[in-house]
């Protein structure tokens, strides 16, 4: 099936998107928008507003005010058609224990009315590793394996976007590879653009090339992954035998344009990477011990920091 084609490339706009629940603001004049071939991290904090906008996306609730456009149509006007071009997986897949993979997708195959559904189930059970357990009960699965064949339960009607909320939560460090395997798949030779929840920074990073960060239901920094990760700026942490003396050097040098601070007990400087050996030399013709040297990139500083406090 050839996918749809949308002139304008957003696959997903949000304009000033708010959702309140009583005196509380979930999601707050949100805006961002998802482009076709995208795999677009929608990252933030637990709590951040992140499954309540998806919520809305896929009409289970709605807006207190603004505007969502999917495939370049207003979604409230054209729900239908446009929720069928969607596959979405929330949180844990739920499925009926007792039954195969096979019996669950058929059923909701039948429900969709997917075409030639028993060849579409072979294809998307083989597409996430699951074609030889096809006929296993799904009660002996591992939580990975449900992960994908809920992923599969997405594929199914062949949409031209996928939503995942969370896909990594409760999956071992080799389930989450598979996920993200599957993930780059799926965009990659399906042609499919999917917009991925997470709180976890470095999952987004594997697979994303665009993402944004949510806080607080507002959007803090939208924009290619690439770009906002490998800024030349990073925030680097000096752990010294003595910090108050390097701190009184520090203060009567030029390095002092770059020095932010001392936190718990180390030094902090924002800089460029090839500024670490220079100050590094610096400490030593002080004769100052250096026992650590901690370069964050700043935007993974920021995300610790709002996420810290949980």
């Amino acid at each position: 099936m050839e996918k749809s084609e949308n002139h304008n490339g957003n696959y997903i706009e949000l304009d000033g998107l708010c959702k309140n629940f009583r005196h509380i603001k979930a999601v707050d004049n949100l805006s961002l928008k998802v482009f076709k071939g995208d795999v677009y991290g929608f990252l933030g904090p637990n709590g951040a507003g992140k499954s309540t906008c998806i919520r809305m996306i896929l009409s289970l609730i709605k807006p207190t005010a603004g505007k969502i456009s999917v495939f370049g149509k207003e979604l409230s006007a054209n729900k239908l058609g446009i929720l069928n071009r969607i596959g979405a997986l929330i949180e844990r897949p739920d499925f009926y224990n007792w039954l195969s993979a096979y019996k669950n997708l058929e059923i909701l195959g039948k429900l969709s009315g997917v075409r030639e559904l028993d060849k579409r189930i072979h294809e998307v059970l083989d597409l996430v590793g699951l074609e030889e357990r096809a006929f296993s009960k799904v009660k002996t699965y591992s939580q990975g394996m449900k992960q994908r064949l809920g992923l599969a339960q997405s594929l199914l009607h062949d949409p031209d976007l996928i939503i995942l909320d969370e896909p990594s939560n409760g999956l071992d460090p080799q389930g989450q590879k598979e996920m993200r395997n599957l993930i780059r798949t799926i965009n990659a030779e399906k042609g499919i653009t999917l917009l991925i929840s997470s709180h976890i920074l470095s999952e987004v990073e594997h697979i994303a090339n665009r993402m944004v960060i949510i806080n607080k239901g507002q959007a803090i920094v939208e924009g290619d992954v690439a770009q906002l990760l490998t800024e030349s700026i990073l925030n680097v942490y000096y752990t010294l035998g003595d910090p108050l003396k390097a701190e009184g050097h520090i203060m009567h040098s030029n390095w002092s344009n770059i020095f932010k601070g001392r936190i718990n007990g180390r030094l902090l400087f924002e800089m460029e990477k090839d500024q670490i050996p220079q100050l590094s030399d610096f400490f030593s013709e002080q004769g100052l011990t250096i026992f650590a040297i901690e370069p964050k990139r700043s935007l993974e500083d920021y995300f610790i920091s709002i996420t810290e406090h949980e």
